[in-house]
């Protein structure tokens, strides 16, 4: 039996359909190709995508592209010949009927006119096609599909012409519009590998929010406000960069979709999961409000007018190719099952209180009862006890690395039984718990912590204290912030030789507040009165050394690029810099970019080389078959057989080639991205327009093939020389 609930059993299928073809996850859309009827369409697992239109019963597809299916009679092929890796449908003509169907492969994206059997423009994307977004991004004109690749983003017009092009920090996994700073147009989110969600304003990055898994799916709710979904499965709601609210499954979530099942004006974050459940939380809460399964993984959420009633219902589709449509609660029946609703969690929540208040009062009970016959003082602990905290950097010995130390104490003869931490990103399954052994108790807990990545990092803590011989111990919570910079030490051997990398840029403002940021973001032994310090990197070794002269010229020397761009980055956030150039070099680092892109070079001319010979091979291959009917209809076998041995052997060829083409692509794929990842990095190093116009002329010096005005571009902002 599948569980279904909606404030009491309101909500069920209202249609229910099976398909027989496999549906790819997460590419699933519903167009309206003829400006009226929706369609489902979906990608198949054998390079095709199906478009489901029980609307035009008897209008069969003329040949092109698209063909019937053998199977139903309401289902059209569209024939992509490549796996397919994501698709959407939508308006992106501003003069056309229906909806464009948009395709993308890791080397193509097809926009089809699914109602005229046309394409509209089919396009090389060399940075491949992960995501897919449709619709109008900031000031601007005319509708964008905007695609997400290895690092990078582009936008296609109507015409198929490229209006839009930026590189981000990883290999893109998803995509949405949506209106974040509420200046009434389109900001652009993406979600990548690296754990980010980015926001680009067109090409201009205003935000980041950092998570602790890739982030897999994101949509827009209302307002600025968004979903999100992540590999661990994890799924949660943002309004700009405040998190509303998270739960985390064992399951993974393959499908969100903002709806309003409830009729309450406000959406509801509907999740699809690869054990086929699927449910409905509050946008607010995150508490589930509806529920229901699937027989197996689910594929995609979307809504549409499915029965043409005026009325949009849900639409769940599994990977077998099974379909529900949902209706939502009736706008009569809401003040209804609102209040009925209102009064059992009114009830629900009065209950654990009670259950609290009565577990409390027990406690106190015993620990009174303590006092009066033992007088030992069980449970009880001084009136002044307080948990105090400190972080410390703890370099690489031979018993330990290098980590930061959390030390949680009490200022009196109480010991500390047991601690909790909870952080994001740190610890595997994000908490942590310290039970020390009954000799070792004491007033004082030493954690060894080792951030990962260059972050800040709530610590929420939560300590359990009491006397040496308690049963019952007082919960303690506190809540400390891990510097962003805390895995970095300080260094005083002014005899070690200094990094060859370096950035360079100037400041109008004072070195104290330098000096305040480094506080802020360093764990430093008494605190620095002078922005000139040298760290050593705890995490991978090398030295970082930030001087300031009078003039209020920063330098930072470090060979991590990477490093360096978080620093920019930081530093210019903390002092509020819009717009700040910055002059580079990375002898180390570039050395390497310039061989990666001698490869691309040499990847490109194979590619070519093996596509001029595969289209000889097809050309002979024709002759041949010519020749071997020829022969056969002919009667002389001798030749048939001669000529159709010829084709086996040039078949097997032409499998060894495709693998060698395989593996060229897939390395020429790792290169582009290395190049996409070298512009962003380039980019870091400035903020606000001056980053815009580096990411933007290191992309035109590529396309002309410029690798010497692309380096001049990297290290001084400007392709002048």
């Amino acid at each position: 039996m599948s569980e279904r609930y909606l404030l009491g059993t309101m909500l069920v299928p209202i249609f229910t359909l099976k398909l027989n073809h496999k549906i790819n996850p997460r590419m699933v859309t519903i167009g309206k190709f003829d400006g009226v009827h929706p369609c489902l369409t979906a990608a198949t697992q054998a390079g095709k995508v199906f478009i489901h239109n029980p609307h035009a019963r008897g209008q069969r597809p003329v040949a092109h592209r698209l063909s019937q299916s053998t199977q139903d009679s309401d289902i059209s092929l569209l024939n992509i010949n490549q796996a397919v890796t994501c698709l959407t449908a939508g308006k992106l003509g501003s003069d056309t009927t229906g909806d464009t169907l948009l395709v993308g492969s890791q080397t193509n994206l097809l926009a089809y006119d699914v109602h005229d059997n046309t394409d509209i423009f089919y396009r090389e994307v060399t940075d491949g096609a992960n995501a897919i977004v449709l619709g109008k991004l900031g000031d601007i004109a005319s509708p964008l599909a905007i695609i997400g690749g290895n690092c990078a983003l582009q936008g296609f017009d109507y015409e198929g012409n490229d209006h839009f092009w930026t590189v981000t920090g990883d290999n893109v996994r998803s995509l949405v519009l949506c209106d974040f700073t509420g200046d009434g147009k389109n900001e652009l989110l993406v979600g990548s590998e690296d754990f980010d969600i980015r926001v680009f304003k067109e090409d201009e990055l205003v935000s980041e929010m950092t998570e602790n898994e890739t982030v897999t799916s994101l949509c827009h709710m209302h307002g600025s406000r968004f979903g999100y979904a992540l590999a661990n499965g994890t799924v949660g709601v943002y309004d700009r960069t405040a998190r509303y609210w998270r739960i985390k499954s064992k399951n993974h979530a393959m499908s969100i979709h903002a709806f309003d099942l409830n009729a309450d004006g406000v959406v509801e974050l509907i999740t699809g999961w690869s054990n086929g459940k699927i449910d409905a939380r509050s946008d607010r809460t995150g508490e589930v409000i509806f529920k229901d399964n699937l027989s197996s993984s689910v594929a995609g959420v979307v809504e549409g007018d499915y029965r043409l009633d005026g009325q949009k219902q849900l639409i769940c589709t599994s990977i077998e190719g099974e379909v529900r449509g949902y209706l939502p609660a009736s706008k009569d029946l809401k003040g209804n099952l609102m209040d009925s609703s209102a009064e059992q969690d009114l009830i629900r929540e009065l209950s654990q209180r009670r259950q609290n208040l009565l577990l409390e009062l027990r406690n106190y009970e015993e620990n009174a009862k303590g006092v009066s016959e033992t007088n030992s003082g069980m449970g009880v602990i001084p009136a002044n006890t307080q948990l105090q905290t400190a972080l410390s950097v703890r370099p690489a010995t031979e018993a330990q690395k290098a980590h930061v130390e959390l030390s949680i104490s009490t200022p009196n003869e109480t010991i500390i039984r047991a601690v909790l931490i909870f952080a994001e990103g740190i610890f595997e399954g994000e908490s942590h718990v310290v039970h020390p052994s009954a000799q070792n108790l004491s007033g004082c807990v030493r954690v060894p912590i080792v951030p990962p990545k260059d972050i800040p990092v709530d610590l929420h803590i939560k300590a359990f204290v009491g006397g040496k011989t308690s049963t019952q111990f007082h919960v303690f919570e506190i809540t400390r912030q891990l510097p962003r910079f805390s895995m970095y030490d300080i260094n005083f051997d002014s005899s070690a030789a200094p990094p060859t990398g370096r950035v360079t840029f100037n400041i109008n403002d004072r070195p104290q507040r330098v000096v305040m940021w480094l506080n802020q973001n360093f764990l430093l032994p008494e605190g620095v009165e002078s922005p000139d310090v040298t760290f050593n990197s705890l995490r991978g070794g090398g030295l970082l050394s930030i001087s300031m002269a009078s003039n209020g010229q920063i330098t930072l020397r470090t060979d991590d690029i990477d490093l360096a761009g978080d620093l920019v980055q930081s530093l210019a956030s903390f002092l509020a810099i819009e717009d700040l150039s910055a002059e580079a070099d990375f002898p180390g680092y570039f050395e390497e970019l310039r061989t990666t892109l001698t490869e691309v070079d040499e990847f490109h001319s194979v590619h070519q080389k093996l596509t001029a010979a595969m289209a000889d091979h097809s050309n002979y291959i024709r002759n041949m078959l010519v020749q071997a009917e020829d022969a056969r209809l002919m009667g002389d076998m001798t030749t048939m057989k001669k000529r159709y041995r010829e084709l086996y052997d040039l078949n097997r060829d032409l499998i060894n080639e495709y693998k060698i083409r395989s593996n060229n692509h897939n390395a020429l794929l790792a290169c582009l991205k290395s190049v996409n990842q070298a512009i962003q990095r380039a980019g870091r190093l400035r903020v606000g327009k001056p980053k815009n116009q580096v990411i933007s002329a290191c992309r035109d010096a590529i396309k002309s093939n410029n690798v010497n005005s692309l380096f001049r571009i990297m290290k001084a902002g400007t392709a002048s020389s």
